[in-house]
């Protein structure tokens, strides 16, 4: 279900970046503002959720191609899912500052 919903969110991501992208040819300073919103705390949060999606989505992407092509895959499939998501927390964790970190100058100060 996980990968579902992670595979939706970044459809949905994409859809959007594509359509703020175009938006450039219409209106520059519209794109302006909107590219301006992109710089607060919040939409960084929102980036450190996309990392997350995309991390998540990966990982769990190669343990289903590994249960799928893997004649022991169906087998270990639990143990695989634990370790997708043990990478994912060390990856996230290591995410975290440089996603993250420019948000938490911008609130708390240097």
């Amino acid at each position: 279900m996980a990968h579902r919903v992670t595979g939706v969110l970044i459809f949905f991501f994409l859809f959007v970046h594509v359509l703020d992208t175009a938006l450039v040819r219409v209106s520059p300073e519209d794109y302006d503002k909107v590219v301006s919103t992109y710089k607060t705390p919040i939409v960084a949060l929102l980036e450190y959720g996309l990392v997350a999606a995309i991390l998540f989505h990966a990982l769990n992407g190669l343990r289903v191609i590994a249960v799928d092509f893997w004649s022991k895959g169906p087998r270990y499939q639990k143990q695989m899912l634990w370790s997708v998501v043990g990478i994912w927390i060390v990856l996230m964790a290591g995410a975290l500052y440089p996603v993250l970190g420019h948000a938490f100058r911008e609130v708390f100060g240097s």
